[in-house]
């Protein structure tokens, strides 16, 4: 029998933290209790005895009961404190319901007990009935031979605990995503002495297959290097690939024959500054200026050099050093002159003025003006937020905008990130992965230049808590309409356990999206080689195998990738946008995307900067759950040109080609009105 059972909950913060149940309101009787003491939860006659669902921090407010074991709290404040009244319905048996109970009280929180609590059913094997979000890593059939090698030193530099950048774009437009690997150097030479510390290209066979062509594409590279951005700078219909480094950064340009070349000091991108070559970490390619040429952004860490590094030490056991032990140091702005050269525009667009210690990169037009924005996730200092002024010069506005810090005002260590409409709205979001103990920030972004940290409210903040992470991304794995997290997991130090006690290999984590901004950890669910524990690192998004899910690849410090292909089993719909610009960049980037199908509206953003030091697919990426047309397709163009579509089929990978006959709009705000042209590309 299934039983509809309605919870209201009282808190009263500040006193006690006290969370009682209704009795004349509830037909199960729940008292939830923290701070170490177990509740009891009577159920007619019997008593369960829980330890606190494993909650791993204090409730200091009322809204710490939205963890997403128990469900939903709305709040609202008084005058010397904060009471609220929340309620939740759970369609689920008695039987079902003391399981999962049970199955907490062992002091594990797995999803499987997390699924039977939120009220789905499930099955023998552990998963959702409503179908699952799985992985499948195929890395050892893939034929891809490659170990990511950081040369781990007795001194314990810095630097090896970041290198790891991967690249998933399609270097000879045969239509299948290949793979491109960063790779480390010997240290203290800090070159690339033999084959094992090359970067790899690995050619889509179409198979499920990979090729090593790195010997015939030249793309060994040189130096400790770091991360990678695509795309395609001199709009060639070519991706070329920008290698960021500790000690070099390479430009490579694509020459169309399966071959590249270092053109890094003829275009003038090399990354030294007057004061030495920063350590750079991160890259992305933006058009900052809408001239349809894509610009270079450059993210650099701190102001390290082996030589006069010190070690650090926990007691007698040496470690590495934190960031704040060193200064930070400031981005870099090209500009493409589009003939192949770039010049430094650090100055004059006040890029200079912020000195950081960045990780990560993503850029969307948050305030919906028409010119990209960029953000930046800094290590432990305030992350930047840098507002496109539309005049060739940026302004840091993180701090007024609400992404600086996190809710309690806290820098946390920000590693990967993610840009994007995570709610449909029509505003980008930011995502971004941290260390233990800071969780991992998700602000929500309701308009009028301003962000709202929704980290607790969305149950984030509780699943994420107690884990480091660094690849990121925020896209749609079960096709529902709803955009999912993901997070490579994995500590900073490979001594972790004797340092601080805590495990160095972690698995990956996958927050599925409910909807109304509410998440799910269903990693437990998400296949056996999805949550093998690993020292992840970066991690790239796009479609390898076109059959319209997208499929992760994650690199692994001293290991070997995993290739994480999606094997989701629904029937939900899809649609893929490949863009082609022609007054714009030939990549498209930086044009924003609205669907309409029966179902709703959605948003999307043509990028490849994701994640921590990695590139994703320059596809837009559409999940349609059961819709199998999509009513309109609405584009607006970096420089402003829109163009709409109508009545198109799902389950497809379309072309859209930037039409001439389209008109410009003053700003990229996306609308529903009437459509201003039609294209038929």
């Amino acid at each position: 029998m299934i039983s509809s059972a309605l919870f209201y909950f009282r808190s009263k913060a500040f006193n006690g933290d006290e969370y009682q149940a209704a009795p004349h309101r509830a037909r199960f009787l729940l008292d939830v209790g923290y701070h170490g003491r177990p509740p009891s939860v009577p159920i007619g006659s019997r008593n369960l005895r829980v330890q606190s669902c494993g909650i791993p921090h204090l409730a200091k407010r009322e809204r710490d009961v939205g963890h997403p074991w128990i469900g939903y709290w709305e709040r609202v404040s008084g005058a010397t404190g904060y009471y609220g009244w929340g309620k939740i319905k759970l369609a689920i048996t008695r039987r079902e319901f003391v399981r999962g109970l049970a199955a907490l009280s062992s002091g594990s929180v797995h999803s499987r007990a997390l699924s039977v609590l939120h009220g789905q059913s499930v099955s023998a094997a552990g998963q959702s009935a409503d179908s699952a979000i799985v992985f499948e890593n195929t890395i050892k059939a893939s034929k891809i031979d490659f170990v990511l090698k950081n040369s781990v030193s007795p001194q314990r530099y810095s630097i090896e605990t970041m290198t790891g950048g991967v690249a998933v774009f399609d270097y000879n437009n045969d239509g299948l995503l290949d793979i491109f690997f960063t790779n480390g150097a010997e240290i203290p030479s800090l070159k690339k002495s033999s084959p094992s510390f090359h970067n790899k290209l690995f050619r889509n066979n179409g198979d499920g297959t990979f090729t090593d062509v790195t010997e015939k594409a030249g793309l060994a590279g040189v130096g400790y290097s770091m991360g990678v951005a695509a795309g395609d700078y001199d709009n060639d219909g070519f991706v070329d690939l920008y290698v960021t480094g500790f000690n070099c950064n390479q430009l490579f340009h694509n020459n169309g024959d399966g071959t590249f070349t270092d053109r890094t000091e003829k275009a003038g991108v090399s990354g030294v500054l007057k004061r030495g070559k920063p350590w750079s970490v991160a890259a992305g390619w933006i058009d900052y200026d809408n001239d349809g040429l894509l610009d270079l952004f450059v993210v650099n860490y701190l102001d390290y050099s082996l030589s006069t590094a010190h070690s650090c030490k926990t007691g007698t056991i040496v470690d590495y050093c934190s960031p704040g032990e060193y200064r930070g140091t400031p981005n870099i702005l090209y500009r493409n002159n589009g003939d192949g050269t770039f010049t430094d525009v650090s100055q004059q667009s006040h890029i200079s003025r912020y000195s950081g210690k960045g990780m990560g990169v993503a850029f969307a037009d948050y305030d919906g003006d028409g010119f990209t924005d960029i953000f930046v996730s800094n290590d432990s200092i305030p992350n930047f937020l840098l507002h496109n002024n539309g005049d060739g010069t940026f302004t840091d506005v993180a701090l007024l905008a609400g992404v600086a810090y996190n809710e309690n005002g806290k820098a946390v260590a920000g590693m990967g990130t993610d840009f994007r409409d995570i709610d449909n709205d029509g505003m980008p979001d930011i995502f971004l992965t941290a260390m233990y103990g800071d969780s991992f920030p998700l602000y929500r972004n309701p308009g009028k230049g301003q962000f709202e940290d929704v980290t607790e409210t969305t149950g984030i903040a509780a699943m994420t808590t107690r884990f480091t992470a660094w690849g990121a991304g925020i896209f749609d794995f079960d096709n529902d309409g709803n955009k999912d997290i993901f997070a490579a997991g994995s500590a900073i130090l490979d001594n972790s356990m004797e340092v601080n006690h805590n495990p160095y290999l972690l698995p990956n984590f996958l927050y599925r999206n409910l909807g109304s901004m509410r998440f799910k950890d269903v990693s437990g669910e998400a296949g056996a080689s999805f949550s093998v524990p690993a020292a992840h690192r970066g991690a790239g998004f796009g479609d390898l195998n076109n059959d319209g899910k997208i499929d992760i690849v994650v690199t692994v410090l001293n290991g070997e990738p995993q290739l994480l292909m999606n094997r989701s089993q629904n029937h939900n719909h899809w649609i893929i946008l490949k863009l082609i610009g022609v007054a714009d960049n030939r990549d498209g980037l930086g044009t924003r995307v609205k669907i309409t199908t029966a179902n709703g509206v959605q948003y999307n953003e043509a990028t490849t900067a994701v994640g921590y030091n990695s590139s994703s697919d320059k596809r837009v990426y559409f999940g349609l759950k059961n819709a199998t047309v999509v009513d309109q397709i609405e584009l607006v163009w970096p420089t402003g040109v829109k163009q709409v579509l109508n009545q198109v089929m799902a389950d497809q990978i379309l072309t859209i080609v930037q039409s001439s006959s389209s008109k410009k709009v003053r700003s990229s705000k996306l609308n529903s009105g009437e459509p201003t042209a039609r294209t038929i590309h």
